[in-house]
């Protein structure tokens, strides 16, 4: 507090940057209660694809054991090497509150049974249960990883806007309210010690006059005397 100048000036500044800190923080408070509602309607799909993911995933890989214990390896191994191909995805990105996500737009990876590339008279339709499990399991995998990066950037985002707000709120307001509170006690002090002085000033040229009116009485009862 000993560097701050005890003025007027100094204690409006102080007052605007007060103001200016709470409006900071009360349009981050915003923002961020948005975020957090964005958030949680994100964490609402996710949880639900996550579940289905579950199930997705334990289906194909029972339809997988099913196939292995019942048809040909050979023409298990076959049928694999044929549907492997290469998954093409765009990435492009969009805002939500000012915070960048991405985007993945893709073909399905779920095909017919002509389009997997492999004889449909030498497979089974156990083979192709299994293709059909594990490319939805496949698609909504590519569909989660969109998501699930989605609701970290906003988690991040809605982290630093607590920080800043408890900054705001827990250290710089209170700092510069403290600083505004020593700066009109300064103030008042001072013109407590300004009036004293004048009034200490005024009693004083009273006191002269009194004693010059005084002097004048006692001079003009003199003269009357001689």
């Amino acid at each position: 507090m000993e560097q701050v100048k005890p003025t007027r000036m100094e204690l409006m500044k102080t007052k605007a940057q007060i103001k200016l800190a709470e409006q900071g923080r009360d349009l981050l408070r915003e923002k961020m209660d948005a975020l957090i509602q964005e958030f949680f309607k994100i964490l609402n799909t996710v949880s639900t694809s996550r579940d289905e993911l579950d199930t997705i995933s334990r289906s194909a890989d029972m339809a997988l054991l099913v196939a292995q214990a019942v048809d040909d390896p050979v023409t298990i191994r076959s049928a694999s090497f044929a549907t492997r191909r290469a998954i093409t995805v765009d990435i492009t990105g969009k805002n939500i509150m000012g915070v960048p996500v991405p985007v993945i737009e893709k073909k399905r990876v779920s095909k017919s049974m002509l389009e997997r590339g492999y004889g449909v008279i030498a497979t089974s339709g156990r083979i192709d249960e299994t293709a059909e499990r594990f490319e939805a399991e496949l698609d909504l995998l590519i569909e989660l990883a969109e998501t699930e990066t989605a609701m970290r950037r906003l988690g991040s985002e809605i982290q630093r806007n607590r920080r800043r707000v408890n900054a705001l709120e827990q250290i710089l307001i209170p700092e510069l309210k403290s600083q505004a509170k020593f700066i009109k006690n300064a103030i008042e002090e001072r013109e407590r010690e300004d009036l004293f002085r004048l009034k200490k000033v005024k009693r004083i040229i009273e006191r002269k006059k009194r004693k010059a009116k005084e002097k004048r009485t006692l001079t003009l009862q003199n003269s009357s005397s001689g």
